[in-house]
């Protein structure tokens, strides 16, 4: 990763609201052809470091670099940016050829080339057709194509996103795909938030984990589902136990427990049996703590609630109870 051109990073970068809410001290590295998302929970600051970078929020303190170059004095139509807003900030009165047009005909693009670079990234964002209809007439997620390829056709260094959230479910899922396959056809930089982990989990290469307005943990989606560096992070990504033991806390995942039937050094009750197609959610009982397991069809077909089973704990993470 280190040899990779760095294609933006934010310095100390600091921004406060008058009551005190903001981020500060923020710093990292995102390279060129990265998705990196901001990933944390209503208010932990993930939106204001992404309008802090559009340049939609003025920064109290540090820089932002894009290739080098700071930009944290340029407006935000100056900046090698481009941001995709969750309202999308298509205009409703103009086709989809004239909302993709506009930002090219301001540069001065000849029409001939303008008409070229629309056609070529409708079939990039799979809205080949559309040029004559108005915002209106299309879906929720057909407008999100449209803002997306509005935005690269200005050819930006970064491309910043907004959540999917106003998208139902198999929507964003799909979004999520077309995302990955854009980014990787064009190779671009792209910065995303979002509260959602799976999204996080399943578009990015790397993942900023943030809390209260700092970060708890950068790493890539595997490193922060096997190696949370925190609680917080432990209990934000994915399904996770936590068991106390003595002065610590043992994090392990449902799927790093093996359950075997009768006595063991590790006893518990089942509670609950739940088949989820190809595998079974089993919940367990140890004294006041209720465990939840990952098991095959096997196993649970041989258990009945009120059973005795003896738990092995395997991949885990241990934090003090203070962490």
């Amino acid at each position: 990763m280190e040899e990779r051109k760095v294609k933006l990073e934010l310095k100390d970068m600091a921004k406060k609201y008058d009551n005190g809410d903001g981020v500060e001290h923020i710093n990292l590295k995102v390279y060129e052809g990265e998705i990196v998302t901001f990933l944390g929970p209503s208010g932990c600051g993930k939106s204001t470091i992404l309008r802090t970078i559009g340049g939609f929020m003025d920064v109290t303190d540090g820089d932002i670099l894009v290739d080098g170059q700071s930009i944290v004095n340029l407006p935000p139509e100056k900046r090698p940016t481009a941001m995709v807003f969750q309202s999308y900030n298509l205009w409703p009165h103009m086709t989809i050829y004239e909302n993709l047009a506009f930002g090219l005909k301001l540069r001065k693009v000849p029409k001939k080339e303008i008409d070229a670079e629309i056609k070529k990234m409708l079939e990039l964002v799979s809205m080949s057709g559309f040029e004559k209809k108005y915002p209106g007439q299309l879906s929720g997620g057909q407008q999100q194509r449209i803002a997306i390829a509005r935005s690269l056709l200005l050819k930006p260094s970064l491309l910043l996103l907004e959540p999917f959230s106003a998208l139902d479910a198999k929507i964003r899922q799909q979004m999520r795909e077309e995302l990955k396959k854009i980014q990787s056809d064009l190779g671009i930089t792209v910065i995303f938030v979002t509260h959602d982990q799976e999204e996080a989990m399943a578009l990015s290469h790397r993942i900023v984990v943030m809390n209260k307005g700092k970060f708890d943990q950068v790493g890539t989606p595997g490193e922060i589902y096997d190696s949370p560096a925190t609680l917080h992070v432990a209990s934000f990504i994915g399904e996770m136990n936590f068991i106390r033991n003595g002065g610590s806390t043992i994090a392990v995942r449902p799927e790093d427990i093996v359950v075997n039937k009768g006595h063991g050094p590790m006893e518990a009750v089942v509670r609950t049996i739940m088949m989820l197609g190809h595998y079974v959610v089993l919940t367990v009982q140890r004294g006041n703590e209720i465990i939840k397991c990952y098991v095959d069809r096997e196993l649970s077909d041989q258990l009945r609630e009120g059973d005795l089973v003896n738990l092995t704990i395997g991949k885990h993470t241990v934090f003090s109870q203070a962490a």
